[in-house]
């Protein structure tokens, strides 16, 4: 009896064990844990360019839309993802040093730029710098506009030219963060005490990896006038007097009126030196004006190469004009930067009857760097 109880009780002991074997089988596993999964990251490149609408009157057309415009990146037809007006940043640049300047005055930058600010709307954003032997920022982004005034009154003439120190300056500091509608206003004869040739050119070219449209209201034709005659060795300006007036009074009669009679015909230069320096000074402004044209047009910006001092603050204010009836237009390459490399143009130009377009810029992704 206590034989068959004792088989019994092993008997169930086995089956509880087997029982609780099968349900720790049967429960739910806690999975393995995994490492986490790296999130999936999307780039999106966007393409801003701003453009001048106007009817065949020249007029300002204020209704433009996306549906009315063709965007051609490089041949390829794109489509605008947002047309807006929206208030501009401005940054006037004024050249205000140079060792053989002529033409070029501090007086005149000052009315020039007070001009281009005079022409602005009331809630574009103005920052001024000034350049000679160096760069500097004199007045920050700004709305009220006697401010900015102020500051370009407050410029000063150096020796040198630090033309390319000041592009450099002025991409950096237009490409802060929260600024769209890029505009930046050179009023400069192009030169450089400092840099020639390839290297303004390569500064240039990076203002074409950014979105800034660059204005130009350039000393070059004015300056290439003034020093022609003495780059040639001959000049019509009248020869200092040989003897002062009250010297030459003293004189008899027939002396005197020699003495003081006007100089008639042109100088002639014999000083070699002089000579090598006009005409170097002469091929350096023809160059600039050369490549501030280029810079104007691949940065669809404005060029105002003015003949005269007066023509150039009369003219000064078509850039706030031009500046102030702009629309920005953004869009996304059908090509990524990413995969393909090299320089793009773009152009834009309307489809809608009576609405006139021209726009064209170049872009060089990572130019900016």
């Amino acid at each position: 009896m206590i034989n068959g109880f004792c088989r019994s009780i092993a008997f169930a002991a086995v089956i509880l064990l087997i029982a609780a074997a099968g349900f720790a089988q049967s429960g739910r596993v806690k999975p393995t844990p995994t490492p986490e999964e790296e999130p999936v990251r999307i780039v999106t490149e966007e393409v801003k360019v701003s453009f001048l609408a106007r009817d065949e009157g020249g007029r300002f057309v204020p209704d433009v839309k996306a549906e009315d415009l063709v965007i051609l990146e490089n041949d390829l037809l794109h489509q605008a993802t947002s047309v807006r007006r929206l208030p501009a940043y401005v940054l006037i640049v004024m050249d205000t040093g140079g060792e053989l300047r002529s033409v070029k005055t501090l007086d005149q930058t000052r009315k020039t730029a007070a001009a281009v600010i005079a022409s602005l709307r009331p809630e574009d954003q103005v920052a001024v710098m000034q350049y000679a032997d160096r760069a500097e920022i004199v007045s920050e982004w700004t709305d009220v506009k006697g401010e900015s005034l102020v500051a370009v009154n407050r410029a000063k003439f150096g020796r040198r030219s630090s033309f390319t120190m000041a592009l450099d300056l002025a991409r950096e500091f237009m490409m802060q963060e929260g600024i769209e509608n890029r505009h930046l206003v050179l009023i400069t004869d192009g030169t450089d005490s400092f840099a020639r040739g390839d290297k303004i050119r390569e500064t240039m070219r990076k203002l074409l990896g950014t979105d800034i449209s660059v204005h130009i209201i350039s000393y070059t034709r004015m300056e290439t006038m003034d020093i022609a005659p003495r780059a040639s060795g001959i000049s019509n300006s009248p020869p200092p007097k040989a003897l002062p007036d009250e010297i030459a009074a003293q004189l008899p009669p027939g002396a005197r009126d020699v003495a003081q009679a006007p100089k008639i015909g042109p100088t002639i230069i014999v000083d070699r030196k002089h000579l090598r320096l006009m005409r170097e000074r002469k091929k350096e402004l023809e160059t600039a004006e050369d490549d501030l044209l280029t810079l104007s047009e691949d940065t669809n910006g404005t060029i105002i190469i003015p003949d005269t001092l007066d023509e150039m603050v009369e003219k000064a204010r078509l850039i706030g004009q031009t500046i102030g009836s702009s629309y920005l237009l953004t869009y996304t390459p059908r090509v990524p930067f990413a995969e393909r490399t090299g320089t793009r143009t773009v152009s834009i130009t309307s489809k809608r009857s009576g609405l006139i377009v021209e726009a064209r810029r170049k872009l060089i992704p990572g130019a900016a760097k």
